[in-house]
C-alpha cells in the first residue's frame, strides 16, 4: 500500500481519468474494497459487482475528496468505505425483491450462551462465513450496526425500514449467529472426540 505521498499523484492521475493511474489505484485498494463489500453481499460475484460499481463512483467523485485526518491514506479509505457501504445498500435495495426472509416465531426464543473457549477456537474467516450465512436483511443490519457503527435511526433511513424493525433484525441476527456458533462448537467438539 503506498504511503500518503505516493497516493497524491495517483489520485491526481485518477482525477485526470488516466487509465494507468486508475488501474494502479484499483489494484492498490481492491482488497480493501472487497473486504468491505463482501460483508454485505450474498455471493462473491455480487460483491465483485458492488466493488466495481463502487470504484466507478470513487473515480467520478475523487475530485471532491478532502482528507479529514493527517493520515491521507486513512482519510481516503474512510471516504471510500462510505461509498462502498452506500453502494452495497443500493445493491441490496435493488435486489430486495429477490430475498426471502422467513420471520421466526419469537414466543419460544431463548438466548444461547456460547462458551468463550469455543470462540477462542474459531478463526476470523469462520466468523465471516457465519455472518455470510445470515439472511441478507439480518446481515446488512448486523454489519451496519455492529461493524460499521451506524445507529438504528440511520440504518432505518438507509434501508427504508422502521427503527423498531432495525432493532428486531439486529436481535434476530445476533440470535442466529449465537445458534450457528453453538453448532460450530458442537461440530468442533464432536470432531475432536472422534
Amino acid at each position: 500500500m503506498p504511503d500518503g505521498q505516493d497516493i497524491i499523484p495517483l489520485i491526481n492521475g485518477c482525477v485526470k481519468a488516466n487509465r494507468d493511474s486508475q488501474r494502479e489505484f484499483y489494484k492498490q485498494f481492491y482488497s480493501y474494497a472487497m473486504a468491505v463489500c463482501i460483508r454485505y453481499c450474498t455471493t462473491k460475484d455480487d460483491a465483485l459487482e458492488v466493488v466495481n460499481d463502487s470504484f466507478l463512483k470513487v473515480f467520478n467523485e475523487l475530485h471532491q475528496f478532502k482528507p479529514r485526518y493527517q493520515d491521507y491514506e486513512a482519510s481516503l479509505k474512510g471516504w471510500m468505505r462510505r461509498i462502498m457501504i452506500n453502494t452495497s445498500i443500493d445493491h441490496y435495495r435493488k435486489n430486495k425483491k429477490h430475498h426471502l426472509v422467513v420471520e421466526m416465531d419469537t414466543s419460544h426464543q431463548t438466548t444461547i450462551e456460547v462458551a468463550a473457549t469455543s470462540l477462542d477456537k474459531i478463526s476470523h474467516k469462520e466468523i465471516m462465513e457465519i455472518i455470510q450465512r445470515l439472511s441478507p436483511v439480518y446481515r446488512t443490519v448486523f454489519n451496519l450496526f455492529v461493524i460499521d457503527g451506524y445507529k438504528h435511526e440511520e440504518i432505518a433511513t438507509m434501508l427504508g425500514i422502521s427503527e423498531g424493525t432495525s432493532k428486531s433484525n439486529l436481535s434476530k441476527a445476533k440470535m442466529n449467529i449465537q445458534k450457528m456458533l453453538k453448532e460450530a462448537e458442537a461440530k468442533y467438539y464432536g470432531q475432536k472426540a472422534v
